[in-house]
């Protein structure tokens, strides 16, 4: 008789980005992928059923982090990237600053699994909206445009 064993799924809550080797403490982080390709229907010899081949252009979602201000070292991280990319003078670099990380699950302080991306770059900063007796927290969503992604580990 098979003996069935319980293999128990990773956890989603216990996770870091790590950007150049800091790593960074975030609250949320969407848009992992291996990526997508497009289908193109091909057509033959009047055939009206039709052949599906992949297009071979691999594409990636961006990431979107969202990170809770607090007034550590990690806001200034954020800001100084995305103003070396923008900056208000004028001599703006746009995507040209670049940088490699990785998105770390962790379960019981130990690495999981890693999902590695590459040639990033910030394309937007947003806030969190103020609002009069609220108790939200101040959170930053910071979404990243990246040349691919894979899993690693």
């Amino acid at each position: 008789m098979a003996e069935l064993t319980f293999q128990e799924a990773y956890r989603t809550h216990g996770f870091i980005v790590e950007i150049e080797g800091t790593q960074c403490p975030v609250t949320k982080v969407t848009g992992l992928s291996e990526g997508t390709t497009e289908t193109i229907e091909q057509f033959d010899g009047g055939s009206s059923t039709p052949h599906k081949i992949s297009s071979g252009f691999r594409k990636w979602e961006p990431l979107v982090i969202e990170r809770n201000m607090d007034g550590s070292r990690f806001d200034g991280f954020f800001q100084d990237w995305f103003t070396e990319m923008f900056q208000l003078n004028g001599n703006t670099r746009d995507s040209s600053v670049r940088r490699n990380g990785a998105v770390i699950l962790v379960q019981h302080d130990q690495e999981i699994l890693r999902f590695a991306f590459y040639d990033a770059w910030i394309k937007s900063s947003k806030f969190a909206d103020l609002e009069a007796g609220s108790t939200n927290l101040f959170k930053q969503t910071v979404t990243v445009e990246h040349q691919g992604m894979e899993r690693v580990a």
